[in-house]
């Protein structure tokens, strides 16, 4: 039987092997942020949850300092394979920042909230699996900020109000919007989005290139998302682990120092048991059981 824990007091070393039998499993009106496993027919899989369907997952203090505590914990956690940030609620994903309570905060507070989202931007940006936003409704401002960080992006079929809307209301992404949307899809696309303060439907981001898929009609944003990590769980984590590794840290090299960081990264795995493994299947004309080793 799961039992709920405060995230707030979550810590764990960098040597703690982290069991998903510590992880959240279900949500309560003071937990906005959340794991939990995917499921035994998706071994490998982790979700982490948004639960302020009121304010359709507006970034609180709350939220933010849970989400860290999911991002600190999961990081650490063998058993992920691939996590998946999605919404407890099916209309929505996140709506940025909380701007009710924006308006009580100091200038101060305001400052250390900027920090503390960049930092868990970038904390959900460096996990070493991938990682997938599932978006089934608004992804406003700080919301898509948060899908810009994971690896993929996957849509619902009708989600809708999918953009960097920040211009209207006098100010810019703050939280890596106007970098990691340049790096995705350009200069000139977006300073189209982000100047217009465009909200796209699901099929206008991925003709912009802002999400990579859109579910089937009458299918969700996370059926797709879990179809996609059902595919990438399958193949040898670390491999995964390394090629996204090498992908993130490509663009930072020129070609023959980014061939020689793909060899450093490539290396390791010559010397692994799934390596082995995945020769033996092959072999044997069997699918590899990979254990991460």
């Amino acid at each position: 039987m799961f039992r709920i824990i405060r995230l707030r007091s979550c810590r764990f070393s960098s040597r703690t092997h982290v069991s998903k039998r510590a992880y959240n499993v279900s949500a309560s009106s003071d937990v906005e942020a959340f794991l939990k496993p995917a499921g035994s027919s998706n071994p490998g899989v982790t979700y982490l949850s948004l639960n302020r369907p009121k304010t359709k997952n507006a970034i609180s203090v709350n939220l933010l300092q849970q989400f860290r505590d999911c991002l600190e914990q999961v990081r650490f956690d063998k058993d992920t394979r691939v996590l998946i940030v999605n919404s407890t609620s099916d209309n929505a994903f996140c709506s940025g920042a909380d701007l009710i309570e924006r308006k009580s905060m100091t200038q101060p507070q305001v400052n250390k909230f900027l920090v503390d989202l960049r930092s868990a931007f970038s904390a959900l940006e460096g996990l070493p699996f991938p990682t997938i936003a599932a978006i089934d409704g608004p992804a406003l401002g700080g919301g898509l900020e948060m899908a810009l960080s994971c690896d993929l992006r996957v849509a619902g079929f009708a989600a809708t109000k999918i953009g960097l809307t920040e211009t209207k209301l006098g100010i810019i992404p703050g939280a890596g919007g106007t970098q990691r949307l340049t790096r995705l899809i350009g200069v000139p696309k977006a300073k189209d989005l982000i100047f217009t303060a465009q909200a796209l439907t699901a099929h206008q981001a991925l003709d912009y290139g802002v999400i990579d898929y859109v579910s089937e009609e009458g299918k969700t944003g996370l059926d797709r998302a879990l179809q996609l990590a059902r595919e990438i769980s399958l193949n040898g984590p670390l491999a995964v682990r390394a090629a996204k590794q090498a992908i993130s840290r490509a663009m930072e090299f020129p070609l023959e120092a980014g061939l020689d960081f793909e060899r450093a990264s490539y290396e390791p795995l010559l010397r692994s048991k799934d390596r082995i493994e995945a020769l033996e299947a092959f072999k044997a004309k069997r699918p590899p059981q990979f254990k991460g080793e």
